[in-house]
């Protein structure tokens, strides 16, 4: 089977192209200038940016005790050559190329083993490893799935660790093994910034320095029932993600990272909380970085084993990041940020629909334990970017397209060699038209095209407009629709008129307008999917007034609208307005009733929306996805998606 690295669609493994969106499978798109590529190769011919699929292999024994005599070599031997040029394969199917020279196999007498970088050359072709982890999740617990013959014994616990979708974890690509060798492939991410190059910044404030220390006790409970806490031992294999997200590159199962001299009385060892605190004095000792007073009496009694359990140390910490909001005085002299981080609660003046949270995914811990009590301060972080893509199709059945979206994004950055500043503001604008032939395309136009001009006048100042200004350019759109609709002397049917969602962005600041039935979405890794409209029809209406939904879309016209712009003269709609603040990464979806009929996005957006979030994801691409999965369930009406994709980071400032 072929994934497809463009829609990540399901193809034949002897197809060409993808039967979904026609990307050619044996080529990709360098990941900096958009050449293609072919899937075998490590860097980019035009640019020389690494977009292979480079993974790190590790390589150990199964049984420690045991010497090497009579282990294979046909690691070593598998080779080809192409034009007198040798490569050379770590497997006998010739997928994973050797990106450095094997080293001596007797190192992996060492508990460490062996750790190699690889080029995946068939990135395309799912692994049976990852057929079988799929397999697992849909129809085997995980104990009788680890228990598969063939699957090596240090597999298993990153496939355990894997199953409780913990950002952060080892993510293991592919396993296998041979005369007592076991072989693990990885996620390559020691291209990633690492901790404790991240802990010597000066800017790194000391809340940040609690977080990770609070993300490292999270992993501490996940990892101890695998025997695997000795991963936290190791500065070395710590690393964070684009949102400087607390990850690890392996995991250590039941001993500590060492040379070749290893203390074979250590291999059963449980490492302590204590060895936990040894790490944490020894990322102060390497950054050169002041311990605050309280942070030192946490340590001093890890130290001295005044703390008895992890659930302890958690509480402390909780205790500190409160005292350092209130007491900032004893941190005088540092470069702090007083507010909440990145992770903490999305703070809106409105309440809004959550649709779906993945109550196993912790990378929310942070916010729900350290800042509990703390959920009204604002977070202090500011935009970094804003991309966006719009797109729009009549549908499997619709002749005509009465759609229309709008996008109107300006940002401006200011770089310095000590600072860097970004302003961005954005006007985003979906209508879906109705009325009579070719009348609903006349409206949604004219909405847009009404509200993008209104905009320019009285959006003129650097900040996010008032509800007033908002409130009176959907009464501008309305006027000028109702107007055309009573000099035509419409009546009826006839009568042309749209919906509207309107999304505007001034930095981190959101101004959100909608009339009729066409959606927002809000997206966030901790909060999932939220719906931030509520339709504008009957069914609705009755359940604002007490009905059971079930009661309420019995009725036959549950689905009508109760508000449009344009049929009605100013006197009869009301918008809703609401405002909101981005405080983490965000994507934004406004969406028509064409794809958001049949909670499609509801059952579908941690395939097709959350992968979005991430920078290198392209939008273009991933709107015209969106399209195709409403065509795939949908496709009686038209079909309109713009993203919007908002990234933050935290406000740097000198203490005084």
């Amino acid at each position: 089977m072929l994934i497809c690295h463009e829609c990540q669609f399901e193809n034949p493994s002897n197809h060409k192209f993808c039967q979904n969106c026609g990307s050619l499978l044996s080529q990709r798109l360098c990941c900096e200038c958009g050449t293609n590529i072919a899937n075998n190769v490590e860097k980019c011919h035009e640019c020389g940016a690494v977009c292979g699929a480079v993974r790190i292999a590790l390589i150990t024994k199964n049984d420690l005790q045991q010497d090497l005599v009579g282990v294979s070599l046909e690691l070593r031997t598998t080779k080809v050559d192409h034009s007198s040029m040798i490569c050379h394969y770590l497997d006998s199917q010739k997928r994973y190329q050797l990106l450095e020279p094997l080293p001596p196999l007797d190192e992996i007498s060492n508990p460490e083993g062996i750790h190699i970088r690889v080029l995946d050359c068939q990135p395309n072709q799912i692994t049976p490893l990852q057929a079988i982890i799929t397999n697992q999740a849909q129809n085997l617990s995980p104990s009788s799935m680890i228990d598969r013959e063939g699957i090596p014994p240090l597999a298993q616990a990153y496939i355990a660790m894997q199953s409780q979708n913990y950002r952060g974890t080892p993510k293991i690509h592919d396993a296998w093994q041979q005369d007592g060798i076991q072989v693990i492939l990885l996620q390559y991410r020691s291209h990633w910034q690492s901790l404790l190059t991240f802990w010597q910044e000066d800017s790194t404030t000391s809340l940040q320095r609690l977080e990770y220390f609070y993300q490292m006790t999270i992993f501490w409970e996940k990892l101890a029932p695998l025997n695997a806490c000795y991963s936290l031992l190791e500065l070395s294999n710590f690393f964070l993600d684009e949102d400087k997200f607390l990850s690890l590159q392996r995991l250590y199962i039941g001993r500590k990272k060492s040379t070749k001299e290893f203390n074979r009385q250590e291999l059963n060892k449980t490492p302590s909380i204590q060895d936990l605190g040894e790490l944490w004095q020894n990322l102060f000792r390497k950054s050169q970085q002041t311990k605050f007073s309280s942070i030192f009496d946490l340590l001093a009694d890890l130290e001295q084993g005044k703390i008895g359990t992890i659930r302890d140390i958690q509480s402390r910490l909780a205790d500190l990041s409160q005292k350092l909001r209130e007491n900032t005085s004893e941190f005088a002299g540092q470069n702090i940020i007083e507010e909440n981080l990145i992770h903490s609660e999305s703070i809106t003046t409105e309440t809004v629909t959550v649709l779906q949270q993945d109550k196993n995914n912790d990378t929310r811990t942070i916010a729900n334990a350290i800042y509990e009590d703390l959920a009204t301060i604002t977070t202090p972080i500011e935009l970094s970017n804003l991309d966006d893509a719009g797109y729009t199709n009549a549908g499997k059945q619709r002749t005509h397209n009465e759609d229309c979206f709008g996008i109107e994004t300006q940002i401006s950055k200011v770089e310095l060699p000590t600072s860097r500043t970004i302003a961005a503001r954005g006007l985003y604008i979906l209508c879906d038209g109705m009325g009579g032939h070719s009348s609903g395309e006349v409206a949604s136009n004219l909405a847009v095209n009404t509200l993008k001009d209104y905009f320019q006048f009285h959006w003129t100042e650097k900040k996010i407009p008032s509800r007033e200004v908002i409130y009176q350019g959907v009464i501008t759109a309305n006027q000028t629709i109702y107007d055309v609709n009573q000099n035509d002397a419409r009546c009826g049917v006839d009568r042309m008129g749209t919906t509207l969602v309107l999304l505007i962005i001034q930095d981190n600041k959101v101004g959100v307008a909608h009339v009729g039935d066409s959606r927002l979405y809000r997206l966030t890794r901790r909060q999932g999917l939220e719906q931030i409209t509520v339709d504008h029809e009957v069914g609705q209406r009755e359940i604002s007034r007490g009905v059971e939904p079930d009661i309420a879309y019995a009725r036959p016209d549950a689905y009508q609208l109760t508000q449009a712009i344009g049929p009605r003269d100013s006197t009869s709609i009301t918008p809703d307005i609401k405002f909101l603040e981005i405080n983490e990464d965000t994507l934004f979806i406004l969406v028509s009733d064409g794809l958001s009929d049949n909670d499609v996005l509801v059952k579908h957006w941690e395939t097709h929306l959350f992968p979005l979030l991430t920078s290198n994801a392209n939008l273009d691409i991933g709107v015209k996805n969106l399209i195709d999965l409403a065509n795939q369930y949908n496709g009686h009406d038209n079909i309109t998606a713009v993203l919007v994709r908002a990234k933050v980071r935290l406000v740097r400032r000198n203490q005084s």
